[in-house]
């Protein structure tokens, strides 16, 4: 495990050092993020996110298909202290807008791909009906957390995200060899995720992450059903 996945695991699982791992890490993990450790933007083969991107997905869910769109601006936001890549994500369905969300990544010297919150809105009949799953790292105790590891590993889940009682998203690697096939194309040597909230555990997703295109496949496999593919990539 990288020294920055291993400050993620004890910052968020709240274990020491000694806990987390047998009294093998030698390095006491920062109370803080610090920005140094950060570079200028995301070059994570498996989470490429490039300004001027857009991923398009399709998604079957027990109410009907909806398309996402997630789009990589040239926007940045700084949050404690460290430059972040701004996505748009939006959710439609028979036209409608459903989500609007904008997250906030950031990539450290190792390789790992950081979230630090998200501004989202749903909506319904035209009009927005909430922003619940919103959060900022660094406001109202809430943390940054690991989405894609520069060196993926199977292992110990880690925290993706962490605003208590709110968002606090967790995924482990199951595979590092996978094959897997969507609308965009197939692919093979993929990494394979295992993603669940600590809020509602009995959900497990799981994400199948290809080199140099991203997330490809998501498909729920307990407590629900769901499955979303990348249908299109354009740049810009």
């Amino acid at each position: 495990m990288n020294r920055y996945l291993a400050i993620a695991a004890i910052l968020f699982l709240g274990m020491t050092p000694a806990t987390a791992y047998g009294g093998g890490l030698q390095q006491q993990a920062p109370s803080t993020i610090l920005p140094a450790d950060f570079v200028v933007g995301i070059t994570n083969p498996y989470l490429p996110y490039t300004p001027g991107t857009k991923l398009q997905y399709r998604e079957e869910t027990p109410e009907g298909t909806q398309t996402i769109e997630v789009a990589v601006t040239h926007d940045t936001k700084v949050i404690l202290g460290v430059t972040c890549i701004v996505a748009h994500d939006t959710v439609t369905a028979n036209g409608a807008l459903k989500e609007d969300t904008y997250d906030w990544y950031a990539q450290d010297r190792a390789g790992n791909v950081w979230y630090f919150g998200e501004d989202t809105k749903e909506y319904q009949g035209g009009g927005k009906i909430g922003t619940e799953g919103s959060w900022e790292a660094g406001v109202d105790g809430a943390k940054p957390g690991i989405v894609m590891q520069g060196r993926p590993e199977v292992g110990a889940p880690y925290r993706q995200e962490y605003y208590a009682g709110k968002a606090e998203d967790m995924a482990q690697v199951l595979s590092l060899n996978e094959a897997v096939t969507a609308p965009y194309g197939s692919f093979s040597g993929c990494v394979k995720t295992k993603d669940w909230s600590a809020l509602d555990p009995e959900v497990v997703e799981n994400k199948w992450f290809c080199r140099d295109v991203g997330m490809v496949r998501a498909q729920i496999v307990q407590g629900d059903t769901g499955l979303e593919e990348l249908v299109a990539v354009t740049t810009n």
